[in-house]
């Protein structure tokens, strides 16, 4: 592995963990065994790290969308998927990114918030997929609202659940959580 995707591996972690403004740089650079002149000839400044760990946490988002897409399961199993990575996160003891950096959107660099709107932008856009292809394969019923007032409702409860199972210690919340908003949209036969 690189160097930069040491370093990008470990602030990753980091952020998921503690947040953006839990960490600097001698944390990175103790953890990936590097002087942190080093680490600033990768990254400049912390802004230019968060930027680039917006974009490839993106990047692997997408890569997961892609394929949970792809997969040819009735939008119900996807939508199960989904929720599956926010589970993958509490299991390592880590919270969504997008999620984390959003807690501390006040204190970002401005640079780094419109790659953080466009990371919810993305999960909201492939929800909104997602409710659309379960009404029309009728496995979804989504009321009066709209699919993408639901994605976003589904968005916020799912980083909202994690969260809160985080600062609790209490995985079943976020189980219980998501066992709900399944419930709440699949149609009774």
């Amino acid at each position: 592995m690189k160097m930069k995707d040491k370093i990008l591996a470990c602030a990753q972690k980091l952020v998921q963990q503690r947040g953006f403004n839990g960490f600097s740089y001698a944390d990175i650079a103790n953890e990936v065994g590097i002087r942190k002149a080093s680490l600033h000839h990768h990254f400049p400044t912390k802004a230019d790290l968060g930027l680039s760990l917006i974009k490839v946490y993106s990047e692997q988002l997408d890569s997961a969308l892609f394929s949970i897409s792809s997969s040819s399961l009735p939008a119900n199993e996807k939508l199960l998927q989904y929720i599956a990575l926010y589970r993958g996160s509490l299991e390592a003891k880590r919270i969504c990114l997008g999620g984390m950096l959003a807690t501390e959107a006040l204190t970002l660099d401005t640079a780094m918030l419109p790659s953080l709107k466009q990371f919810f932008t993305r999960n909201t856009e492939w929800l909104t997929e997602i409710l659309i292809e379960g009404q029309s394969q009728q496995v979804f019923i989504l009321g009066n609202g709209s699919a993408s007032n639901y994605a976003r409702m589904l968005l916020s409860s799912l980083q909202g659940a994690l969260l809160i199972s985080r600062a609790t210690d209490n995985a079943e919340a976020f189980e219980q959580t998501a066992s709900s908003l399944m419930t709440s949209l699949m149609r009774k036969s």
